[in-house]
């Protein structure tokens, strides 16, 4: 396989393999590989940079190395729980285990949220409740930027929207440059960009909004996720 480009960008369509890849890493690192360098060494890849570009969907894996993977990890894979569908007949789950992955991901900054990547953890469980049959995975809201519409704590199921198709007024989960967060999109100026709105327009530092709406180029941000459902946690 050719080693990555210097600056990749996110690759257009994840094929179901690559899908499947990624599911299966999260749930086996650490249990029948110890990291990336051992597994791009088992795949015969050059380095193990190869396989982060994987993960990180910059590029989809080969059919040939995907079941390679598959067959030497057999004894590692519960089957059919990590059998994932083609896009022509997926089935009303994903998977045999009922609903999505849980990541416990934290932010690592207050003001600007910025969260953990996704891909140095493991799934601490799932959700499953009707209404996110068609949602990738969940994650937790850390801060209070988007407050009242997403709490602190709470926990919200997001669709990765992979043509970038941006529903104006609509609340993602980002990821660009460095920066991982909850905003509301808002139409821009310009047709290539976008507004990061934050709800709380209530804590001020000074004369100034604590979290201040900026802009966005579209093509600058590498992960797009729709927030299709919220699960507040309860107050006791």
């Amino acid at each position: 396989m050719e080693e990555p480009a210097s600056n990749p960008g996110k690759i257009k369509t994840i094929r179901p393999e690559t899908l499947e890849f990624i599911i299966l890493y999260n749930q086996l690192k650490g249990r029948a590989f110890t990291g990336n360098a051992q597994l791009a060494e088992v795949l015969g890849f050059n380095s193990p940079s190869s396989i982060t570009e994987i993960i990180k969907s910059r590029q989809n894996i080969d059919l040939e190395k995907f079941k390679l993977f598959k067959s030497h990890y057999k004894d590692y894979i519960e089957k059919p729980k990590y059998k994932m569908y083609d896009n022509e007949n997926p089935p009303i789950s994903m998977v045999a285990e009922p609903g999505i992955p849980m990541y416990e991901i934290t932010a690592t900054a207050s003001g600007v949220e910025v969260y953990n990547d996704i891909n140095d953890t493991h799934a601490v469980g799932r959700m499953n409740f009707p209404g996110i049959e068609d949602c990738d995975f969940a994650l937790p809201v850390w801060g209070h930027s988007m407050y009242p519409y997403l709490e602190n704590g709470c926990w919200v199921a997001l669709k990765i929207i992979h043509d970038k198709k941006i529903l104006p007024g609509e609340v993602y989960y980002i990821e660009w440059g460095d920066y991982r967060m909850y905003k509301r999109l808002l139409a821009g100026d310009n047709t290539d960009e976008v507004i990061a709105h934050s709800d709380n327009t209530s804590e001020m530092i000074g004369d100034r909004l604590k979290y201040a709406p900026f802009v966005i180029k579209i093509a600058e941000i590498k992960k797009l996720c729709l927030v299709k459902d919220i699960h507040k946690k309860h107050n006791h």
